[in-house]
């Protein structure tokens, strides 16, 4: 079972997709995670990529995000995204599209949509062959001031450099990654951080 943890839609059950391939967030994962971008919430324009069930992206709606796009070329997601979205009467604030995630974005840039949060949770696999910030960086999808942030598996060393890491969060098997788009001229940093049961050590 997935829920929403806080906000508007605190509490609302959200289905799951019936396939291995997709691995909903923990809510300690997503707690972490929203713990560290609540500021940035508010009125905000938001990318679900890889969107699995679209619990993500409903958290972030749930928080006080004012618009979501969904995106995800797994047709069984997609069904149970458009689902979840009306458990939690959310229409009016999500966009939903069924697509190979480089192609969603190479559409949106053309669109000239930016996003002031990118959440990514692609699969295993496709993050050892392929660098999703890359295309992001390359169609200028995220705003000034904006965050990507990426989860991956502990192993996995996802390719760096098209963003500047500002932190770096690992619970357990998970992994999260921020990055920001640095300013010119200023010099970049890095934080690296390590929760362990609730606890925050550095």
């Amino acid at each position: 079972m997935i829920r929403i943890i806080s906000g508007i839609y605190k509490g609302r059950r959200l289905k799951l997709v019936s396939s291995p391939s997709v691995r909903p967030m923990q809510d300690k994962v997503k707690g972490a995670l929203f713990n560290i971008v609540q500021d940035r919430l508010k009125r905000s324009m938001c990318l679900d990529g890889f969107s699995g069930t679209g619990s993500v992206g409903l958290e972030a709606l749930s928080r006080g995000a004012a618009t979501v796009v969904f995106v995800d070329e797994f047709y069984p997601a997609v069904k149970v995204i458009k689902a979840n979205i009306e458990k939690c009467g959310a229409e009016d604030k999500a966009v939903v599209l069924h697509r190979e995630f480089n192609r969603a974005v190479i559409d949106l840039a053309k669109k000239g949509v930016k996003f002031d949060l990118i959440f990514l949770d692609p699969p295993y696999r496709l993050l050892e062959e392929r660098n999703p910030l890359r295309v992001i960086r390359k169609r200028d999808l995220l705003k000034p001031g904006g965050l990507i942030v990426l989860r991956h598996f502990y192993r996995i060393k996802p390719k760096l450099g098209d963003f500047l890491l500002e932190r770096r969060v690992a619970l357990g098997d998970d992994v999260l990654l921020f990055f920001v788009q640095p300013e010119r001229g200023l010099p970049g940093t890095a934080q690296s951080t390590k929760m362990t049961a609730g606890r925050e050590r550095i």
